[in-house]
């Protein structure tokens, strides 16, 4: 199973490649396949943007000889936060600009829930998974890990919102757990490991066809 995954995100990558690395998937970055396009990520949600990114992606697959049997999945995830609304939410990659560091998007949102007690920091990771297969049909998975926001950052393990996220069970930010800890109980992790069960699933149809059972 060829499966092509829609981010120039090398941190996202290589949590997929750990995910399915007990597969018999090739997992390969859209520079590597030599498939690129861009998508406006203009949905409401965040399922709607990783379809957006997947088809984007399939429709050039399509156009090449080699990859045009591939998976190609794309993934959008996010940090909302009660207190704020709901906030950054879908706009979190976006949140004070492309080109502002998360240390300054971090410092930005603790500064904002200055004064709210523990108890009214809740927040959550969310992760929405897109997957489109070689024929068109969509798979979906989505998946969240709850905790609250921290008044400091913590950690050097994680990217992102990671080390402000604090997760009350293990006494520790986001960024402070090991890679394998994280693994299985962020959201993506938990969302990875529901596209992988559909994607297999679909592995072995394939295989089932090609045997003409």
């Amino acid at each position: 199973m060829k499966i092509i995954v829609a981010t120039g995100n090398k941190d996202k990558v290589k949590e997929i490649r750990e995910i399915l690395q007990d597969t018999d998937a090739s997992v390969v970055t859209m520079a590597e396949a030599g498939v690129f396009a861009d998508a406006e990520e203009n949905g409401s949600t965040f399922l709607e943007n990783a379809l957006i990114k997947a088809k984007a992606v399939h429709d050039r697959a399509a156009e090449s000889d080699e990859w045009r049997d591939a998976f190609v999945i794309a993934d959008d995830s996010g940090l909302v936060i009660d207190a704020l609304n709901g906030e950054p939410g879908i706009y979190s990659a976006r949140y004070l600009g492309y080109d502002t560091s998360y240390r300054e998007k971090n410092a930005d949102l603790i500064r904002r829930l200055n004064g709210v007690p523990d108890e009214e920091r809740s927040a959550r990771f969310i992760c929405a998974i897109a997957a489109v297969c070689p024929d068109g049909r969509v798979l979906k998975a989505e998946a969240a890990m709850e905790g609250r926001i921290g008044y400091e950052e913590r950690g050097e393990n994680g990217f992102g919102y990671d080390p402000i996220f604090y997760l009350q069970e293990y006494d520790c930010t986001s960024a402070e757990l090991s890679r394998e800890e994280k693994n299985k109980i962020s959201h993506r992790g938990k969302a990875l490991r529901i596209m992988r069960e559909k994607l297999m699933g679909q592995g072995e149809t394939a295989k089932a066809a090609y045997r003409g059972e």
